[in-house]
């Protein structure tokens, strides 16, 4: 898609802008994916992030849902795609660890690291923000929901801060101990937990949304991944 490489296109003659077969599938399914994780946060067990999750959750469906009403379907693939860049990385580092690659496990994650916050904190405010807060501003006006939209997304950029610092943490606490480190945030552990500490537990650090999600998510107990 050319406004994939020039976000302006983004604001071309909206709101007359096609909604193809593709990108209407997308949306589908990415809006399918983060309801699924909307009720899934109450029956996982419960994190002292719980209520971050929650909020990102809200926010995330608000702009999925909003956007397409709306037919920014454009800006909010960008927003989706640079979302869903991290997330295999971070399932690839729960697969090593469910198959007792433990090397492989904090290789895979500390990969995942290095793009969420090359994505989240470089491209998506210094790509997507400045198109949504100032190019759409500058070719179609100050739109109604202008001050909408870009709140929800601004609040994804604030969570954003918050998990890159939790991923730095633990990136930190791998490279002192040699191995990922406990989650520091999780009241609860797993039952297999409970009869062997050193056993994953069922969720994971993030769980997204990212698109965390699962745009960030997963979770570090024990020295191992576990699962966003």
């Amino acid at each position: 898609a050319p406004w994939f490489w020039d976000t302006r296109q983004c604001w071309y003659n909206y709101p007359f802008q096609p909604l193809t077969s593709r990108l209407y599938y997308y949306y589908i399914l990415e809006l399918a994916f983060y309801w699924s994780l909307m009720f899934s946060q109450f029956t996982d067990i419960k994190r002292k992030d719980f209520l971050i999750m929650f909020v990102h959750h809200l926010a995330t469906i608000g702009l999925i849902t909003f956007s397409y009403m709306n037919n920014m379907v454009r800006v909010g693939t960008l927003v989706l795609c640079l979302h869903d860049a991290s997330d295999f990385l971070l399932e690839a580092a729960k697969l090593a660890n469910y198959a007792k690659y433990q090397r492989l496990c904090d290789a895979f994650f500390m990969l995942f690291g290095v793009v969420f916050i090359v994505t989240r904190l470089g491209i998506y405010p210094f790509w997507i923000l400045n198109t949504t807060l100032f190019e759409s501003w500058e070719l179609i006006g100050p739109y109604p929901s202008w001050w909408l939209f870009n709140g929800l997304l601004i609040t994804l950029q604030i969570l954003h801060i918050i998990w890159s610092y939790l991923i730095i943490r633990i990136a930190y606490k791998a490279l002192m101990r040699g191995k990922v480190s406990k989650d520091d945030r999780s009241d609860v552990e797993s039952s297999s937990e409970e009869e062997d500490v050193t056993s994953n537990s069922t969720k994971g650090v993030f769980s997204t949304s990212s698109n965390g999600s699962n745009r960030i998510n997963g979770h570090v107990a024990s020295g191992q991944w576990v699962e966003e």
